[in-house]
């Protein structure tokens, strides 16, 4: 008995652990819609049309980045950025790369060397950093780091 209720534990773990999903986060900005428009257009993606607290780019059919004005970035303030990593196609890797040198961007192949002009291969896949206008680091990779 104990074999069965171990697997039937198991299982429902698996089946929990599947049913969260993140929605939406906020990314704070000096200035949300200039934010917005930059990490649509770097991604290839639009900013949701409307007025708001937020401006809003869908990333996918279950997650949007909610950009809001922050006040202590608006006065200037020394923020530390945040860390954005996103799972991308081959395609949409070439894509989003090539958009970040059209824009003459630095990038690199490691989070403390994200300048390095470098791209990463780790796990079968390739990868780098760069750093939007606002200091928050965006990593994009073709392999999954977590997961399988």
């Amino acid at each position: 008995y104990t074999f069965v209720i171990e697997a039937l534990e198991v299982s429902a773990i698996k089946e929990n652990a599947m049913t969260i999903a993140l929605d939406h986060t906020i990314v704070p900005a000096r200035d949300k819609k200039p934010a917005a428009k930059f990490f649509a257009e770097i991604f290839g993606l639009t900013v949701k049309p409307g007025e708001g607290y937020f401006t809003q780019v869908q990333i996918n059919e279950s997650l949007t980045f909610d950009f809001a004005d922050d006040p202590e970035r608006k006065q200037g303030a020394s923020v530390d950025g945040h860390h954005y990593a996103f799972h991308v196609s081959e395609a949409e890797f070439d894509a989003i790369f090539k958009r970040v040198k059209e824009k003459e961007l630095a990038y690199g192949s490691e989070p403390y060397a994200h300048t390095n002009g470098q791209i990463y291969s780790r796990r079968g896949g390739r990868g780098f950093y760069f750093q939007d206008p606002v200091g928050h680091l965006l990593e994009v990779m073709t392999v999954r780091e977590t997961g399988s």
